[in-house]
C-alpha cells in the first residue's frame, strides 16, 4: 500500500530534485504539490514546479500559495539557485497547467482526506502555518512532518544564526513548530560535506544520459558554484533530498532525538535561528521563567535529526534519477 505524501515547495534547483524522488519512489503516493514563495518569487516556483512535474510524466496536481510571508517581505535566493531558481537553462512547462484552487484551501482538503499522511515542507512554512491557522485540528490527522529546516548544530546559511527556509518566514515556522504535529526536522547541516555529491558521482549521472540525472545536475550547476563561494565546499549540496530522502526512508537517520525547539523572531541579528533545548534543560528552576511559555504552547517535541547514513542515501537517489 503506498504511502501518501503532501510535498510544499518554494523550487529551486534542489527542491525539483527532491521531487523527482518521490514521484519516482515506488511505494510513494503524492497527493499534492503546493507552492509557496521563498527560493524565488510565487510565479516562478510554480513554473518551476510545473516543470519538474512535467519532466517526471506525473499528474499530481500542483496549487499555488503564498506569494508573501506571514509579516515580512519577501527574501529570495536567487543569488543562489540562479534568477529562475534552476539555475538559468530556460527550463518552462509545455503543459502542465496549475489548479484553480488555492495550495492552503488544497493542503486542508489533502490532509482531511488522507488521516495519517506524510507531508514534506522544503520552503518557507507559511502555506502550512496559514492552514493551521484556519484550521488547528489539522495536526490531528497529520502522521508525519518532515521538515527541511534549521541549523541545530551549526551556522546558517542566509545568516550567521539563521537556515534560509525558516529565515524568510520565522513567524509561520513557530506556528508550525507549536501546533503539536509530530515534525521530524532535517535541518542544513546534513547536506553539507560528504553528502555533497562529488565530480565522480556528478559524472556518473552525466554518463547515465538519463534525462532526470541530467536536469538535476544542470539545474544546480548555479547552486554548486554559490556553495562553494560560500563554504569553500566544493559539489552539489543537497538540503531537500536529504529531507525527502528521510521522509521516503526514516532509517536514513542514524542519530535523531526530541527536543523542544523554539524559532526567534524578536531578534533582527538571530531572526530565524532554531534554538534546540539539546541537553534538555528547559524545565530546570533556573530557565522555566524564560522556557515556560515555549514548553506550554509545544504540545510534542521536535525531532532532530543530527546525522544521516550518507552512502545509503546517496545510493538511493542516485537509483531513482537514472533507473
Amino acid at each position: 500500500m503506498p504511502r501518501t505524501f503532501l510535498i510544499d515547495t518554494d523550487t529551486g534547483s534542489d527542491d525539483a530534485v527532491a521531487i523527482i524522488m518521490a514521484l519516482r519512489a515506488p511505494d510513494i503516493r503524492v497527493a499534492a504539490i503546493t507552492v509557496v514563495a521563498g527560493n524565488v518569487p510565487l510565479p516562478q516556483a510554480l513554473s518551476n514546479a510545473l516543470y519538474t512535474v512535467e519532466l517526471c510524466g506525473s499528474d499530481v496536481p500542483v496549487f499555488s500559495g503564498a506569494s508573501h510571508p506571514l509579516k515580512r517581505a519577501l527574501c529570495c535566493a536567487d543569488w543562489f539557485h540562479g534568477e529562475d531558481g534552476l539555475g538559468d537553462h530556460g527550463y518552462v512547462p509545455k503543459n502542465k497547467k496549475a489548479e484553480s484552487k488555492h495550495a492552503v484551501d488544497a493542503m486542508i482538503e489533502t490532509i482531511r482526506a488522507n488521516p495519517g499522511l506524510t507531508i514534506v515542507t522544503l520552503g518557507p512554512l507559511t502555506n502550512l502555518a496559514l492552514a493551521l491557522q484556519r484550521d488547528p485540528k489539522l495536526a490531528e490527522s497529520v502522521g508525519r512532518c518532515v521538515i527541511m529546516g534549521g541549523n541545530p548544530c551549526c551556522e546558517g546559511n542566509i545568516t550567521p544564526a539563521a537556515e534560509f527556509n525558516i529565515y524568510v518566514d520565522p513567524e509561520a515556522a513557530r506556528i508550525v513548530f507549536r501546533s503539536g504535529m509530530p515534525i521530524e526536522m532535517v535541518g542544513w547541516h546534513l547536506c553539507r560535506g560528504e553528502a555533497a555529491l562529488n565530480r565522480k558521482e556528478i559524472d556518473s549521472l552525466l554518463a547515465s544520459k538519463k534525462p532526470l540525472a541530467e536536469f538535476a545536475v544542470v539545474s544546480n550547476s548555479i547552486a554548486a558554484e554559490s556553495y562553494h563561494t560560500q563554504t569553500n565546499e566544493y559539489g552539489i549540496c543537497l538540503p531537500d533530498p536529504t529531507a525527502m530522502g528521510i521522509a521516503i526512508d526514516p532509517k536514513l537517520c542514524l542519530d535523531g532525538t526530541e527536543h523542544y525547539v523554539e524559532i526567534e523572531t524578536d531578534s533582527e541579528l538571530n531572526r530565524g535561528f532554531t534554538l534546540v533545548d539539546k541537553l534538555n534543560v528547559a524545565h530546570d528552576r533556573r530557565n522555566i521563567d524564560i522556557w515556560g511559555p515555549t514548553i506550554e504552547s509545544q504540545p510534542r517535541k521536535i525531532h532532530v535529526c543530527w546525522t544521516m547514513n550518507v552512502p545509503a542515501w546517496k545510493k538511493f537517489m542516485l537509483s531513482l534519477l537514472t533507473e
